[in-house]
């Protein structure tokens, strides 16, 4: 479970923030200066390096991680971002699986109850203001089709071997009706005259094969 504490007092940069990483080569640290020179030059553009540790993008001391590699593919950058809000907010996600779908004042309303008491209102508003500024430029869309296929495919995999299991059932039990083995015993007379019994057998031959 999960809860963040960085914010951002300019929410509304942060699809600036994202695009201008996608736009960069990766750095060898992600730091004050690396926005700097990305023309972010504000010290309040400084705290979406906090934000990119709770998301997992680097490490504490600013090394990127392979999930800062995995966004840099455009083709699944916001993909790549929607499963990193899912995780750095999980203990929201655990209330509701579409948290990304709430409205400021309802996330807001959510952290007060999560953070129980520790953020104050003003800070509380800020981080609601991060999250939702977040899940507006991250594509949940196609991660929530990903996850259903996924299960779909899980249940096909779960009807393939459930058909496989009937049919080897069947084969064995054909297998074991096939190979049942019939045992005759025959109480043969007591007799002299060996045309009786060369009767008798040529009369099993001819009924039983």
């Amino acid at each position: 479970m999960s809860l963040p504490n960085s914010y951002t007092v300019k929410p509304n940069s942060i699809p600036d923030y994202f695009e201008g990483i996608l736009n960069a080569e990766a750095p060898v640290k992600v730091n004050n200066q690396f926005f700097v020179n990305l023309d972010f030059k504000s010290t309040n553009d400084r705290m979406i390096i906090g934000i990119l540790k709770e998301l997992g993008f680097i490490d504490p001391d600013g090394t990127p991680k392979q999930r800062y590699y995995d966004f840099l593919d455009r083709a699944q950058s916001k993909i790549i971002l929607a499963n990193a809000i899912k995780e750095a907010y999980s203990d929201l996600f655990s209330i509701n699986r579409e948290a990304y779908k709430m409205s400021l004042d309802d996330v807001r309303n959510k952290f007060k109850t999560l953070y129980a008491g520790t953020k104050k209102e003003e800070i509380l508003t800020r981080i609601a203001s991060t999250f939702i500024a977040l899940c507006e430029y991250a594509d949940f869309t196609s991660v929530k089709k990903k996850e259903a296929n996924k299960a779909d495919e899980i249940i096909e995999n779960k009807k393939m071997i459930d058909t496989i299991n009937i049919k080897e059932n069947e084969v064995t039990s054909s297998a074991k009706i096939c190979s049942l083995q019939y045992h005759i015993n025959i109480v043969l007379p007591e007799s002299r005259d060996q045309a009786v019994y060369d009767a008798i057998f040529k009369s099993l031959r001819d009924h039983l094969g």
